[in-house]
């Protein structure tokens, strides 16, 4: 009963699954069918729209080969026949044993105690109304069973005491978790994606902790316990005791600003790490312990351990991202039907929440519309804004450009003037050798805090999309602060590199008795309070009285400039640029990760009173795996250049002579060489056939396999998605049909009971007359 006879001839179809036009031609049966339906029920599944779709597709393809091959295509025909009917009474099977088989036949569990449980457990699990799980369970219970003996009894009691305890442990974790008050007030009020931001600050505060950690353990305690160094000036006679005792002992709470005097004779910085390999015995059994390889290693460790964080919560997130974005195409339902947040428990949260989700709608139509509005350019609007464009980022390139002179001679323009000066005596000296000595700083952090602001005013005359605004405005920020890092770090390289012959032998003699590693350690120490000091007087001064007027004066202009939309990527790129400062700064400064862990124990409180006080939920909604995958791309842009000057410290810059672990080296990468080459002979030959082309080109050649092996995985499993959503599609489809045809069944059985009705008054009337 296949359709009408006028279809279209295509091209060879992919498949039952590719839905053809032929389907909405389909004839189905009228009343006079019914009959034949009501004797031999079993031909309705020949009616489903999915089973119509794969005999179009089948008839497609026999047209197609019956002009090349008349008896294949009869073959053909009966063999797909033959197919789809099996296909059909296969179909039919599996649909009725899926709806039996949504919880577990009881008469097959066997009847003792760790069966038993194991099915309660399972029980737990099922998406099922809580009524049908206590009559499961009930009857789950209630069934006889015998008791396990031996060490069958053993085992399961072992089994059930583990996950008891292990239930046990979770809930009390989740009751002593770091922030967890906090984290549900401000998802409370702000919902999923803006308390992803808070896990984010809270996950850098355990990596610097882990990191904390490593280094006090390994770097900080052996020194602590093993160093018994005479730091008294009576006898100068290395060049470390020089260095140590030219450190000139200020003010302590301007050490403490600084990081000079006390805080560069103590175990905060470089300089003051020996480079030794100490011993000590245990149990009679001489140890060692190299200091300067412990403080490479640890370097290494802390590195690749970021690394591995940053990319599998990245991946999570964009795992969970991508999931989401399979429903990119029924936008405006999931927004409508989907997109409120249930774990707003405020009223004024919520209204917010309705906002939020208006203005989602709004953004979506207007993406909408400048997609239409692109399609329907002209070719010289489109030269109009190729132009506009490149002026804006030749205007984005001019400034940065700026930015980074600007940095630059910040830079030499203090030093110079910090190298020139003389020894401060009175107040008003001391304060402007301070001031020059935070003048890069100060420069460098003014310039995160206001140039975003002239890139935002520029972007607007871009006519992009406003998801596309974000990322812009996103991507040259970031350039911004990572190009003033770099700017930074090279100004500082500038200085504390050996340029001519005269320099080098300076830099490998006792007359210079400076310590640029320490020197650099402490300019990113003050980069890094400067830049706290700065968020902390923003925060509590600046835009807590901005807010503060324009909550309690009525008037336009002045809630136009007091009222304060959370930026959700502003507030991400400033715990970034914190954490790139940590990285670099833990090399040349190792209890600077103690400072990292201080200082985003503090940023969280500082950051949620902005959030709660200061700002009210941005227009743009963020979901928690956006917001994720988000972070980690920032960071995961961010560590390279946190890497950068550290590998180039470690292989081309030679050590100062006066102070810190390698201060016997011409490179600090030469220690790691010279302790390969004191390993076993076994050892480096392994290393050196690992590092031969006989090893590289056959794992290359694996390499490539699996690659292609994975890709052709990946291809073959997009496929199978298809399939099944098309599958779906025509699943949906068969409900519907069924569904009408079960109507009309209804209602022609209605028919005939009124018709027979009908026909047994007319005899009883009958009847009766007759009687009379």
């Amino acid at each position: 009963m296949s359709g009408g006879e006028k279809k279209k001839k295509g091209t060879r179809s992919e498949g039952w699954e590719n839905a053809g036009s032929e389907f909405y031609q389909e004839s189905y049966p009228g009343d006079g069918d019914m009959d034949i339906l009501w004797k031999d029920p079993k031909r309705l599944a020949t009616l489903l729209p999915s089973t119509q779709t794969r005999a179009v597709a089948a008839t497609i393809r026999l047209r197609t080969q019956d002009s090349r091959a008349n008896k294949a295509t009869v073959r053909k025909h009966t063999t797909n026949r033959s197919q789809r009917d099996s296909t059909v009474n296969r179909r039919a099977s599996t649909v009725g044993g899926d709806h039996g088989s949504t919880l577990a036949d009881l008469s097959e569990i066997e009847s003792n105690e760790e069966t038993a449980w194991r099915e309660i457990m399972k029980l737990k699990e099922r998406p099922i109304p809580m009524a049908r799980k206590k009559d499961e369970k009930a009857k789950i219970m209630n069934e006889q069973r015998f008791r396990l003996q031996g060490f069958e009894n053993f085992n399961w009691k072992r089994k059930k005491a583990w996950h008891r305890f292990m239930s046990g442990f979770r809930d009390s974790y989740q009751k002593l978790e770091l922030w967890r008050r906090d984290l549900k007030h401000i998802e409370g009020h702000y919902g999923t994606g803006v308390v992803s931001f808070f896990r984010f600050i809270k996950w850098l505060f355990l990596l610097n902790l882990f990191t904390f950690c490593l280094v006090f353990l390994f770097i900080v305690l052996p020194t602590l316990l093993l160093d018994h160094r005479d730091m008294s000036c009576d006898n100068l006679e290395s060049c470390f005791d020089q260095y140590f005792c030219s450190i000139n002992s200020s003010n302590i709470y301007l050490s403490i600003v600084q990081g000079s005097g006390t805080l560069e004779r103590s175990h905060l910085f470089y300089g003051f790490y020996p480079n030794k390999t100490y011993s000590y015995l245990i149990n009679n059994t001489t140890m060692y312990f190299n200091i300067p390889l412990a403080y490479i290693l640890i370097t290494i460790v802390y590195f690749l351990v970021s690394l591995i964080a940053i990319v599998g919560t990245g991946a999570k997130g964009f795992r969970e991202r991508l999931i989401q974005g399979e429903g990119q195409f029924y936008q405006y339902s999931n927004l409508v039907f989907a997109g409120w947040d249930f774990c707003i428990h405020n009223e004024k949260s919520a209204l917010m929440k309705h906002r939020a989700i208006f203005n989602e709608l709004k953004t979506l139509l207007e993406i909408g519309r400048l997609e239409e509005e692109k399609q329907s350019r002209s070719k010289q609007d489109r030269w109009f804004i190729f132009f506009l464009r490149l002026l804006v980022n030749s205007i984005v390139l001019a400034i940065l450009t700026v930015c980074g002179g600007t940095i630059y001679y910040a830079f030499s323009y203090s030093t110079g003037r910090l190298k020139d000066f003389p020894t401060p005596t009175d107040t008003e000296t001391k304060m402007q050798q301070l001031l020059y000595e935070f003048l890069p700083s100060m420069c460098i952090v003014a310039l995160n805090t206001l140039v975003p602001f002239i890139f935002k005013f520029l972007i607007s005359y871009e006519r992009y999309s406003p998801v596309m605004e974000i990322r812009m405005a996103l991507i040259r920020t970031v350039f911004l602060r990572l190009a003033s890092l770099l700017v930074f770090y090279a100004s500082m390289y500038s200085k504390i590199k050996c340029d001519d012959n005269t320099e080098k032998s300076e830099c490998t003699s006792c007359n210079d008795i400076s310590c640029w590693e320490t020197f650099v350690g402490q300019q990113i120490y003050k980069l890094l309070v400067t830049d706290f000091a700065i968020q902390l007087g923003v925060t509590f001064v600046v835009n807590f009285l901005r807010a503060f007027v324009a909550r309690h004066v009525n008037n336009k202009f002045i809630k136009l400039i007091g009222e304060q939309s959370f930026d959700l990527p502003r507030h991400a790129l400033d715990v970034v640029y914190t954490q790139s400062l940590c990285w670099v700064g833990i090399f040349f400064a190792p209890l600077m990760s103690a400072m990292a862990c201080a200082v985003f124990f503090f940023i969280f409180y500082v950051k949620k009173f902005t959030c709660l006080v200061n700002c009210k939920p941005g227009d743009i909604v963020y979901t928690a795996s956006r917001s994720t995958s988000m972070f980690m791309v920032v960071m995961l842009v961010s560590y390279p250049v946190a890497l950068a000057p550290i590998a180039l410290t470690m292989s081309e810059i030679p050590p100062s002579v006066s102070c810190g672990p390698f201060r016997a080296l011409t490179s600090i990468w030469s220690l790691v060489e010279q302790t390969f080459l004191g390993t076993p002979q076994t050892v480096q030959s392994i290393t050196a056939f690992l590092t031969t082309p006989g090893f590289a080109i056959p794992v290359f050649l694996a390499l490539i396999m699996l690659l292609y092996y994975y890709t052709a995985v990946n291809s073959a499993n997009r496929h199978m998605v298809k399939v099944l959503k098309s599958q779906l599609v025509l699943e949906g489809q068969d409900k519907k049909f069924l569904i009408d045809r079960l109507l009309m069944f209804i209602k022609q059985e209605k028919r005939a009971r009124l018709a027979q009705q009908m026909m047994d008054a007319d005899t009883i009337t009958n009847a009766s007359s007759i009687q009379s």
